[in-house]
């Protein structure tokens, strides 16, 4: 049976290959607007770019940085788990990484467990669907933000994913749509923060994945991040989930993710020759 690992292992071990033929597929063009050093290099520990009217601009190709995975380095110490100040650190296996527990209710408890014993089988990442939120969030393969006046994309190389963010001050719906698989995101500054609230999610057995393990959501959830820029190549997300269908009370975690620079993204078609789905015993 194949299962999502084994797929997840595939594309890394597909974009490792393809890293060393990137040079022969794009010619090699610069990021425009990085800050370097005299002999080229970029200069990632500087401010943070702001757009035409002084917010904290957002823009670049972003890849997962470090945290969350629980593993031990090599002669090392193990990597830690959580901020100093104790906000869990988020992984793609597990949304808020080992070793916390989460307040899950008991039917959810029970339907993240099924879900491990299956192999994760029922993870929209397997059924080439959009995988939620926390999981292209933590996802390996990278994600470009694209910010304008008014709205913010968010482009996923997985599965081609595309995610509106708007920042026009409008309210969430309320006139019962259709529920959206990305949810439906509103955005606004605090300070240099900027807090994105997303509702109206699909919260049904192929959509509600908040991790590879299947920690599961609903149509409740109501998720918040807070982004912040610290420097230039750094990004910080704050994610709290609150969804009193699946969990007893909300809780927060940690995406860290640094800056992509010189680089492109890669056209990702999760059908094109897909071969997986037909071996899964349904």
């Amino acid at each position: 049976m194949v299962t999502l690992g084994l797929r997840i292992v595939g594309v890394i071990a597909i974009l490792v290959a393809v890293s060393s033929t990137l040079g022969a597929q794009w010619p090699s063009y610069p990021t425009p607007d990085v800050p370097r050093a005299a002999d080229g290099k970029p200069v990632l520990d500087g401010p943070a770019p702001r757009t035409a009217d002084g917010k904290v601009d957002f823009s670049g190709i972003w890849a997962r940085g470090g945290g969350g995975g629980g593993g031990r380095g090599r002669g090392g110490p193990p990597p830690p788990t959580t901020t100093p100040d104790g906000i869990p650190l988020s992984g793609f296996g597990e949304v808020a990484g080992r070793g916390y527990a989460l307040p899950l209710q008991p039917w959810a408890a029970e339907l993240k467990k099924k879900r491990m014993a299956d192999n994760s089988k029922d993870n929209p990442d397997v059924w080439c669907l959009p995988i939620g939120l926390m999981q292209y969030h933590n996802h390996p393969q990278p994600r470009q933000i694209v910010q304008a006046k008014n709205l913010m994309l968010i482009t996923y190389e997985s599965n081609y994913g595309l995610r509106y963010i708007y920042m026009d001050g409008r309210p969430a719906p309320d006139n019962d749509p259709t529920p959206w698989w990305f949810g439906y995101s509103r955005g606004w500054y605090e300070g240099d923060t900027l807090v994105v609230e997303t509702t109206n999610f699909r919260g049904d057995e192929r959509a509600g994945w908040l991790d590879v393990n299947g920690s599961p959501y609903t149509e409740a959830l109501k998720m918040t991040e807070r982004f912040r820029r610290p420097n230039f190549g750094t990004l910080e997300i704050d994610v709290t989930i609150d969804d009193p269908k699946a969990y007893t009370k909300p809780f927060t975690v940690r995406v860290n993710q640094r800056l992509m620079v010189d680089e492109e993204m890669i056209e990702f078609i999760c059908n094109e020759n897909e071969q997986s789905t037909k071996h899964i015993q349904k």
